[in-house]
């Protein structure tokens, strides 16, 4: 019987047992002596001589029965205390958490709120970061058109879908980003053939061969980190980004649309008829929220939308959708775009409007901004009005980081979103959805 392996020699559970064991019948037999009731033999006379002989003095008997009381639950509660210290250090030895703060995140973080996030790159990571310490129960819908770096090699190299930003969303979402997360996001930098390679890139693409199903090794490998929540891929079916240029020209890759001179028309996959896992659907017919972005609008944001079953999903489900509008332009992407033509990029390639709220950073401060302006990158101008002609609301916030580099903090963003999301579930008649018009305060959020 599995029971009996409990007493097995060396599990140092048997003590502590016992322990309570003994502390139960003191405790027990305290509360009978102590109302009176009468038992076969006289324990507490025969107890009361044995310490007025220990001690040569005398004590009453309603003392005893008090001492048997209190030592009895001293016992149980050192015994039940230790019993399950025993069992935590067994079963995460090196775990820094005391066992009521990770009792606290499994059950408190479980009961959180449905989120779908979907994007690419640094920017989900950075979101996913954030929302983990307010739910674990998140959905990461990563973009798998990446073509660059040690992705793009082991893509073009192996035929495999490129593991760079779900490795990224895994060690975002990793319940403690230790020293398992640094090895994953460890970069060799010397060595022919593996230099410029992420060692989680190859561990996926390893576990992929193993388990033979790139959606298994995922899986395995939010194990492993155990990860607050789950990272799907967009699609398991190798596809290609390519753009549509305003010169008529057709570029294919996300490298070479991100270097492009000539602003972007439309965008589309290759194949075209590429299709997500059931995961993704179901995930966001449940969700309380469903969130674009931040990333690079047409190589991260952008073709998750073109994976044929996701926009129809997205517009059957009754979460509320918000897009985070990035903060700065992208050189060869965005050039001059503002926040409304972020909106208007995607409601082209949609069709409509997507989305019920756009969360837009409020300012940046101006010594940040001069190294972008060398690069080519400039604020992305909030101009609410626009937006809210194409029946979108606008929420604005400060979304920023304190730091030399203009980009989303992962804490001011998850506050601000779930601050949203938590205020729009407690009133219902705040809810606007995507295409009505609308009088709301655009910053309701602060109210």
């Amino acid at each position: 019987m599995r029971f009996l392996k409990w007493l097995y020699p060396g599990m140092k559970i048997k003590r502590w047992i016992l322990l309570s064991w003994v502390g139960l019948t003191l405790f027990s037999l305290g509360c009978i002596l102590i109302a009176s009731i009468k038992i076969p033999v006289n324990f507490e006379l025969w107890l009361k001589h044995m310490i007025e002989n220990a001690t040569g003095r005398t004590v009453s008997s309603k003392l005893i029965d008090l001492g048997l009381i209190f030592v009895g639950l001293f016992m149980i509660i050192l015994g039940i205390r230790q019993w399950f210290a025993s069992i935590y250090s067994a079963i995460i030895p090196h775990e820094q958490k005391k066992l009521v703060e990770v009792i606290y995140e499994k059950r408190h973080l479980g009961q959180g709120l449905k989120i779908v996030a979907f994007g690419g790159g640094t920017g989900l990571s950075s979101l996913l970061r954030g929302l983990k310490e307010y739910t674990s129960n998140i959905v990461a819908v990563v973009a798998v058109s990446d073509d660059g770096g040690s992705s793009g090699r082991l893509r073009d190299e192996l035929g495999v879908i490129p593991p760079g930003d779900i490795r990224n969303c895994l060690v975002a979402l990793a319940d403690d980003e230790s020293l398992l997360s640094e090895i994953f996001q460890y970069r060799f930098e010397v060595g022919d053939g593996i230099s410029g390679h992420n060692f989680g890139n190859l561990f996926l693409v390893a576990l992929t061969n193993v388990a033979k199903d790139f959606e298994k090794a995922i899986k395995l490998s939010s194990k492993i980190l155990a990860i607050r929540g789950k990272v799907l891929p967009a699609t398991l079916s190798p596809t290609t980004i390519c753009a549509e240029l305003s010169d008529g020209t057709i570029v294919e890759g996300e490298t070479k649309i991100s270097k492009s001179k000539s602003s972007i028309t439309k965008i589309f996959l290759k194949p075209a008829d590429c299709h997500p896992p059931a995961e993704v659907l179901q995930a966001v017919k449940d969700a309380d929220a469903v969130i674009f972005g931040p990333g690079s609008l047409y190589t991260s944001v952008m073709p998750n939308l073109l994976v044929g079953g996701i926009v129809d999903a997205i517009k059957q489900s009754k979460a509320l959708k918000i897009y985070v509008c990035n903060v700065m332009t992208q050189s060869g992407e965005t050039d001059k775009y503002s926040a409304s033509d972020h909106v208007k990029a995607i409601i082209r390639q949609v069709g409509y409007p997507i989305f019920d709220y756009t969360l837009i950073n409020e300012q940046i401060p101006e010594k940040l901004l001069e190294k972008y302006k060398a690069e080519g990158s400039f604020p992305v101008m909030p101009d609410i009005e626009e937006i809210e002609k194409l029946g979108v609301l606008s929420i604005t916030d400060k979304l920023i980081s304190e730091t030399n580099l203009v980009r989303h903090d992962s804490k001011n963003l998850a506050e601000s979103l779930i601050k949203l999301i938590t205020d729009l579930q407690n009133h219902p008649e705040k809810v606007h959805k995507a295409g009505e018009k609308h009088s709301k305060p655009k910053n309701f959020i602060e109210e």
